[in-house]
């Protein structure tokens, strides 16, 4: 979740009631927050140096590619909520399957999901095209200089943290066992030592990744979809397999968008719409404003049960309607009707259900916040999937491609089935809230599909518990997985769990709830 680390020069960060026992940063002239304290570092550097929210978010993301690149990187794609002082603005940096690439030629092999490894998921990365589109509309310093501390890190090392270097691990060692075929030979000169990861503490550089994060600031990411690097990318494809083009490449775009959101109690709450998955937690919160949860404690049974129906809900609705907006008929209005709410709400009892789809028309990630002294705040995130992605790393890049393609469906006519030049179902998505036309702040959490429920989690604790950020992200978390499995932390007491239990829900104890996403 947000708020892991936070640098500041003072942003007034005010809880929305009372303090909880966790306060959160206190400040006056603009925050960042993130995962990994060098690129939270980085962005508040800009913010001093005259920055605004946007050049710290920028800033702060290019660093993370270098710092954390077992969840994110240059390959990968990302999405933005901007904060401008009177509205939100939405940016979907996600890109797009091959254009050789279909549904039906995958069938007709016999297969019935994509890989997650190799060059069959890759899509078109999104990021540096973003990180400039951003620029282009908000940023206030020249491009290039926000890149330049990253390419610095990369250049010139950098000591690798405890949870990065665990995550490193997985990804280099069982992550990477057995991939033996030719577009995984990148992988292991540019992301180990001698086959290895780097251990705690262990400087680690990447002068390839330098070269091409200050070729994207130089040329304002031109150079990665029609210069030198595009042409690398297109010759290993070319040469081991795979399918991305230099067309695919050249025609890609990211995508202003009008935010979707649903008011919850006073409080407005604004997500990407679709081809992400943050839809789903505005019809859970939707479906959930119908029970009273002021009345009930915040862990207690009533509580949890009915947020964890709710949640399968709004999944149950994502995953059969969510899909490229530009290539399906997506039914947003009526989702997040609060009359069609009102029929699924209906279907929430006192024992869990196994959830299926409603029928609205009858009736490996990082996350980070950024704001600024004048009021502008940023939710960004970005992720290359499952850690490294596709492990299909271009030589002389540092650039490890993603592995969003997964996100598919091979189900002949669903609205999400791979097609050309198609976006993906996306797990990654950014919140934002408000009240009353004026900002409360930006949010979210990384782990694939615990997004959404996170986002649910965290407008409930606060919004219905009045906690300050840091105590609501501080609280245990569910995560529904499918049927009526659901993950929980350790915080919840044993008398609720047993109740749970009781009411039909399949209880797992965790406290890795995450996962790559």
């Amino acid at each position: 979740m947000t708020m892991q680390t936070a640098h500041q020069l003072g942003l007034n960060l005010t809880p929305l009631t009372r303090p909880g026992a966790h306060q959160g940063v206190i400040a006056g002239n603009g925050v960042v927050t993130t995962s990994q304290p060098l690129a939270a570092q980085v962005g508040l550097d800009i913010l001093r140096r005259g920055g605004n929210a946007v050049d710290a978010a920028i800033a702060t993301a290019a660093t993370l590619t270098v710092v954390e690149p077992c969840s994110n990187g240059i390959g990968g794609d990302a999405f933005a909520l901007v904060w401008d002082g009177t509205s939100v603005h939405g940016l979907n940096g996600s890109g797009r399957a091959p254009a050789a690439l279909s549904a039906a030629t995958l069938r007709d092999r016999g297969m019935t999901q994509l890989p997650n490894r190799g060059w069959l998921p890759v899509t078109v990365p999104g990021a540096p095209a973003a990180w400039k589109d951003l620029h282009d509309r908000f940023g206030r310093l020249p491009f290039a200089q926000l890149l330049e501390p990253a390419a610095l890190y990369a250049e010139n090392g950098f000591a690798v943290s405890p949870v990065v270097a665990w995550s490193w691990q997985l990804q280099v060692g069982p992550g990477h066992k057995n991939l033996t075929q030719p577009e995984f030979a990148g992988f292991l000169p540019a992301f180990s030592r001698d086959g290895k990861a780097p251990a705690v503490g262990d400087i680690w550089r990447n002068q390839d990744m330098a070269n091409t994060l200050r070729s994207i600031g130089s040329s304002g990411s031109a150079d990665f979809y029609h210069g030198e690097v595009a042409a690398r990318m297109v010759a290993f494809a070319e040469s081991t397999g795979g399918l991305l083009s230099a067309a695919d490449l050249a025609t890609h775009t990211s995508t202003w968008v009008d935010p979707i959101t649903t008011n919850y109690r006073g409080f407005d709450v604004w997500e990407i719409p679709p081809n992400g998955q943050g839809i789903a937690a505005l019809i859970a919160l939707n479906i959930l404003e119908g029970f009273d949860l002021s009345s009930v404690a915040q862990h207690s049974t009533d509580a949890l049960h009915w947020q964890i129906e709710s949640m399968k809900l709004g999944f149950a609705d994502a995953q059969t309607f969510v899909a490229d907006p530009d290539l399906a008929d997506i039914p947003v209005a009526e989702l997040l009707s609060k009359d069609y709410a009102v029929q699924r709400r209906s279907l929430i009892g006192a024992t869990a259900i196994s959830p299926s789809a409603g029928d609205p028309e009858r009736g490996g990630t990082v996350l980070l916040a950024a704001a600024d002294r004048d009021g502008m705040m940023v939710s960004f995130i970005q992720s290359n999937y499952e850690g490294f992605g596709s492990h299909v790393v271009v030589p002389g890049t540092g650039v490890a491609l993603q592995n969003r393609g997964t996100g598919f469906s091979l189900q002949p006519g669903h609205r999400n089935e791979l097609a050309p030049s198609k976006r993906p179902f996306h797990t990654i998505i950014p919140g934002f809230l408000t009240q009353n036309g004026r900002a409360v702040g930006p949010f979210g959490v990384m782990g694939g599909h615990i997004q959404p429920q996170g986002h649910l989690q965290t407008v409930v604790n606060t919004v219905d518990y009045h906690q300050d950020p840091q105590a609501s992200l501080d609280q245990p978390r569910f995560r529904w997985d499918r049927g009526r499995e659901v993950l929980v932390e350790p915080g919840i007491s044993e008398a609720v769990l047993a109740q749970l239990s009781a009411r039909g829900h399949e209880l797992t104890v965790t406290d890795a709830l995450a996962q790559f996403g």
